[in-house]
C-alpha cells in the first residue's frame, strides 16, 4: 500500500448491509477508472446488523485499498468521519453516504473542480428524490442558515464532498466535538466551490436520520457557527419588556379612569404566561452555548475504536 494515496473515500456506516454490497459494486470500479492511486475508510459506527461482517469481507477481498474503523459503539456519523479525517492519508479527501443517494459516479466532479484549483468543493443535490417534508424542511433550514452564519451553501444536507488535505488537518486541529462538518470546511476554505450532483432514491432501508437528529444537526450547526440565536432572543426579550410596560400602563390607566376590568386578571396570566415561556427558551439557548463550553472542557474521549484493519505500509 502506498503510504499517501492520491485520493482518500471516507464513508460512515451505520447498519447498511443492504446497500453496502451495491455500494462495492459500483465503487471501485468508479475509483479504478481514475487512474489515482487511492483507499477507502469505512467507518463501522456501531451497526447492528451484519455490516462490520460484510466491511471485513471487503478488506479481505481489497486490502490494498480498503481500511476499516470499527467502533464499539454508536457515536454518531460526526464522530465516524471525525475517526476517518484523523488517519487519512490522501492529498484529496471526498466524504460519501453508504446509502447509495448520491451515486458514487458523481465523484469525478469533485475532482475536476479540486483540480481547477479549489480547496473544498459541496456537492448540491439535482432533483432531490427525499419526501415532501425532508425537502422543503431542508429548504427552511437552509434559509435560516443563510440568514444567521456566514456560511453559504446551496445543499448543506448533501454529504458528497471533496476537501484538500490541509482543510481536513484544520478541522482536525479544532478539536470540535459537536459541529457540522461542511460549515467547518467552509469557514477554513480560501477558495471554496459548488457543483450539482445527482440523487437517487436510497437503494435499500430507511434513513438513520429522525427528525429529531436532523433538529440536533441543525442546531450544531447555527450554535456552532454564530451568536445570532442570542442576539435575536435579546432584541425580542427587549421588544416583550417594552410592550409589557406600556401594557401596564394602559391597565393602570384603565383602572383609574374607568375602573377595575371584569376578567382582567385572566388576561395578566395570559401575559405572565407568555413571558415565562419567553424566559424559558431563552434558558434553553443560553444552556445550548454552555452545554457546548462543557464538553469541549472536559475533554472526555470523543469515541473508542474497537479494531482497525488495514495493511501495513
Amino acid at each position: 500500500m502506498s503510504a499517501a494515496p492520491q485520493l482518500s473515500i471516507v464513508i460512515p456506516v451505520y447498519n447498511e448491509e443492504l446497500n453496502l454490497p451495491v455500494l462495492f459494486t459500483r465503487l471501485y470500479p468508479v475509483l479504478d477508472g481514475l487512474g489515482r492511486s487511492y483507499e477507502i475508510l469505512f467507518t463501522n459506527d456501531g451497526s447492528a446488523d451484519r455490516s462490520i461482517e460484510l466491511l471485513r469481507a471487503r478488506h479481505a477481498a481489497r486490502p490494498d485499498v480498503t481500511r476499516v474503523i470499527d467502533f464499539n459503539a454508536n457515536y454518531g456519523q460526526h464522530m465516524a468521519i471525525m475517526a476517518a479525517f484523523e488517519r487519512v492519508r490522501g492529498d484529496v479527501i471526498v466524504t460519501l453516504d453508504a446509502d447509495l443517494q448520491n451515486p458514487p459516479e458523481e465523484i469525478p466532479k469533485l475532482l475536476a473542480k479540486i483540480d481547477a484549483g479549489h480547496d473544498y468543493v459541496g456537492g448540491f443535490r439535482l432533483e432531490r428524490q427525499d419526501s415532501f417534508f425532508r425537502t422543503y424542511a431542508s429548504r427552511l433550514i437552509n434559509l435560516v442558515r443563510e440568514k444567521t452564519t456566514s456560511i453559504e451553501m446551496t445543499d448543506q444536507g448533501c454529504m458528497l464532498r471533496a476537501y484538500r488535505r490541509p482543510i481536513i488537518e484544520a478541522i482536525v486541529r479544532s478539536g470540535a466535538i459537536n459541529t457540522f462538518i461542511p460549515a467547518l470546511a467552509y469557514s477554513f476554505s480560501g477558495n471554496p466551490a459548488e457543483v450539482g450532483v445527482k440523487h437517487e432514491e436510497r437503494h435499500a432501508g430507511v434513513s438513520n436520520y429522525s427528525f429529531a437528529r436532523l433538529v440536533r444537526l441543525n442546531f450544531d450547526l447555527i450554535t456552532g457557527f454564530s451568536i445570532a440565536p442570542l442576539q435575536i432572543f435579546t432584541l425580542f426579550a427587549l421588544a416583550c419588556a417594552a410592550g409589557s410596560f406600556v401594557l401596564v400602563l394602559i391597565l393602570a390607566g384603565r383602572r383609574i379612569f374607568i375602573g377595575p376590568e371584569e376578567g382582567g386578571l385572566f388576561t395578566l396570566f395570559g401575559i405572565l404566561f407568555f413571558l415565562i415561556s419567553v424566559t424559558m427558551v431563552g434558558i434553553g439557548l443560553i444552556g445550548e452555548y454552555v452545554g457546548r463550553a462543557y464538553q469541549v472542557v472536559r475533554a472526555r474521549q470523543r469515541y473508542h475504536v474497537r479494531e482497525i484493519l488495514e495493511a501495513k505500509p
